[in-house]
């Protein structure tokens, strides 16, 4: 307390021995609205919404009010409802004309969200605790009465003889909740999630395509493998190379480490083709990782992968509007594919990294995504 009281203002907010979540972020601009981008997320804390005519000042004051005062990552997100025009009705009337109906209440409304973020999944232990802080805030500005002309305010007032003890006590904030970035996608969440056992088959390798932080990549090798997991204590192995059965234990070794020609991690499996197809796999990604090139490798049950970039969408503006190929991705695939001057001569010519060729055809795909408890 001595201490505090005999410095400077201002210069305790830089000692770099206190915790920089004890001090605000600095000043907010006071006309910034931070809008939700894609980008942002992909789960977030929806904390509350705010309706009608002065929607747009409260959501700006709340989130000014969340960055600076709590250094949270706050955001707006506006939306408009017409809620005016008629509607196709069900059934028909007595003339045989389709009924319609319209709005008991018609007007446009405008409604205006806003959201802490960005976090990874609605499991993340960050989530969940700042889901529980924001529960618990009485923000300033809203005077700790609720937000005016919020959707949840205007639910609770109604129906505040079903909530337990009343509204009138309970912190504004106490309905907020998580929720998945209502920009993103349809398809994002439904991407391909590997599981458990896949998981632990690429989790110590060094440039696994897993640990990719894009949405999308291009795979430019696929190695297929003819073997099978032999799971279980192993007794098998005498005969494993001479029936494909690769033993889990040691194909998972072999991921882990870098010696690829370690007789140890060889033995019975060198004869495998899964165990061939992973060591190519790994020879093309360190070789493309020397050239330049941002390569990722991938280890599933039938095959390993290679893939190049970390892309968050396929397709952007063009000039005139119309979307387009990410530049990116037509970069990769113009580099990677088979040569040209060859193919225009009739010839087909993989491109080739340390005595491994590439595919033909370099495709974009979705980046794999860890298994989640839920």
């Amino acid at each position: 307390m001595v201490l505090a009281a005999g410095m400077p203002a201002g210069a305790s907010a830089q000692s770099s021995w206190l915790p920089a979540s004890w001090f605000s972020s600095g000043r907010v601009d006071p006309k910034a609205m931070f809008p939700l981008a894609e980008k942002d997320g992909p789960w977030l804390v929806l904390a509350t919404t705010f309706r009608g005519a002065t929607a747009r000042d409260e959501a700006r004051t709340l989130v000014q009010e969340l960055r600076g005062r709590h250094s949270m990552q706050a955001y707006t997100h506006e939306k408009a409802f017409d809620f005016t025009g008629p509607l196709p009705g069900v059934g028909l009337n007595p003339d045989g004309s389709p009924k319609k109906m319209r709005y008991a209440n018609e007007g446009q409304v405008v409604e205006v969200a806003v959201l802490v973020g960005d976090f990874a999944s609605c499991d993340d232990p960050r989530a969940q605790k700042a889901l529980q802080r924001i529960k618990q805030l009485r923000p300033e500005s809203l005077g700790g009465k609720g937000p005016k002309g919020g959707l949840v305010s205007d639910f609770l007032q109604a129906n505040s003889g079903l909530v337990h003890g009343g509204a009138a006590n309970r912190p504004p904030l106490h309905a907020a909740m998580l929720i998945p970035n209502p920009l993103l996608p349809d398809d994002y969440f439904q991407r391909q999630q590997v599981d458990a056992f896949v998981a632990e088959m690429n989790a110590d390798v060094t440039y696994s395509l897993l640990d990719c932080p894009g949405r999308y990549t291009v795979r430019v090798a696929t190695f297929s493998g003819a073997g099978t997991f032999q799971q279980g204590d192993g007794n098998a192995a005498g005969t494993g190379s001479r029936s494909g059965f690769v033993d889990v234990a040691g194909f998972v070794e072999a991921l882990r480490g870098s010696g690829w020609k370690d007789p140890k991690l060889r033995g019975v499996q060198g004869e495998s083709l899964l165990v061939e197809a992973a060591d190519r796999a790994h020879r093309l990604t360190v070789a493309l990782r020397k050239q330049g090139w941002q390569a990722w490798e991938f280890h599933d049950r039938d095959e390993s992968i290679v893939c190049v970039g970390s892309i968050d969408r396929l397709a952007v503006p063009g000039a005139d509007g119309r979307p387009q190929v990410h530049p990116e991705v037509a970069r990769i695939v113009a580099a990677l594919a088979p040569d040209q001057a060859a193919l225009a001569s009739g010839q087909i010519v993989p491109r080739s990294f340390d005595g491994v060729m590439l595919d033909l055809q370099p495709k974009p795909i979705d980046v794999p995504r860890q298994p989640t408890r839920r």
